[in-house]
C-alpha cells in the first residue's frame, strides 16, 4: 500500500522566479529596466566597478544619477580587488554624496565582491575601512555566497556585525541557481547580521520552511537578466 501511495503523489513542483511576484531588484549595466521597476520598494543599481588591472580607480558603468520619484536606490559597486587606493575611496564617496543629494530614497552603498570563505576576516577589515569613511545615515550593504553561513568561521561572521547594515546571500552564479542550493539555507541563522536572500530571475527557488521566521530575514532581491 505504502508503494501504490508513493507511485501515486505527485512530484514536488518545481519553482521558477517571476520578478513580478517580488519588490526589490538588482539591476546590472547593459539590462533595460522593466515596467514593473517603478513600483519597486528598492533597486540595487550597478554603478561601476574597480577591476584586476588597476585598484586606483573605479570605470563609471552608469552615467546618470536616479532622482525622486522612485524606489530606494543602492550604488552598487563590483569590486574585483580590494587593494584600492585613496582616489577609488575618494571617487566612490564623490558618487554617493551626489546620488543621495539627488534622490530622497538613497539607501546607501553595495560592494559586490566574491570574498572567499576562508578570506572573510580580510573582507569584513577591508569593509571596516570603507565604513569609516563613509558619511553618517548612510549605510553600507554588501553580496555574501551561501558557503559563508555554511562554512565561515563565527568569530569571522561576527567580525561583519555592526560593520554591515545588510548582506544580501546569492543563491546564484551567473545566471543560474547554484545546485543543491537547500542544502546550505539552514546555515543562515548563523549570520548575525540582517540579511537578504538574493535570486535569479527565472531560476530556480523552494523556500525552506521556517526562513520568513527569523527575525534576521529581510526579504528577497532578484537580480535581473532582461530574460
Amino acid at each position: 500500500m505504502l508503494a501504490l501511495l508513493a507511485a501515486c503523489s505527485p512530484e514536488p513542483r518545481e519553482s521558477r522566479v517571476d520578478p513580478r511576484d517580488y519588490r526589490s531588484f538588482v539591476l546590472w549595466s547593459g539590462v533595460r529596466p522593466p515596467d514593473y521597476l517603478a513600483q519597486a520598494e528598492s533597486v540595487y543599481l550597478l554603478w561601476g566597478e574597480v577591476r584586476t588591472d588597476d585598484p586606483s580607480r573605479i570605470v563609471p558603468l552608469r552615467r546618470e544619477v536616479p532622482r525622486d520619484p522612485g524606489p530606494a536606490v543602492w550604488l552598487v559597486v563590483r569590486a574585483e580587488r580590494l587593494d584600492w587606493g585613496e582616489g577609488t575611496y575618494r571617487q566612490l564617496l564623490d558618487a554617493a554624496q551626489r546620488w543621495r543629494a539627488a534622490n530622497r530614497r538613497f539607501a546607501g552603498i553595495q560592494v559586490d565582491f566574491d570574498a572567499a570563505t576562508l578570506r572573510l576576516g580580510s573582507y569584513a577589515e577591508f569593509l571596516r575601512a570603507l565604513r569609516r569613511r563613509m558619511p553618517a545615515g548612510m549605510q553600507l550593504s554588501a553580496t555574501g555566497l551561501m558557503d559563508w553561513s555554511a562554512g565561515a568561521r563565527r568569530e569571522d561572521l561576527a567580525v561583519l556585525k555592526g560593520v554591515v547594515d545588510e548582506v544580501v546571500v546569492q543563491t546564484y552564479q551567473g545566471r543560474t541557481t547554484i545546485p543543491d542550493y537547500e542544502r546550505y539555507l539552514p546555515t543562515l541563522e548563523r549570520l548575525d547580521v540582517p540579511y537578504r536572500v538574493g535570486l535569479i530571475e527565472g531560476g530556480e527557488w523552494n523556500p525552506p520552511p521556517g526562513l520568513e521566521r527569523d527575525p534576521r530575514f529581510e526579504g528577497y532581491v532578484v537580480f535581473l537578466t532582461g530574460r
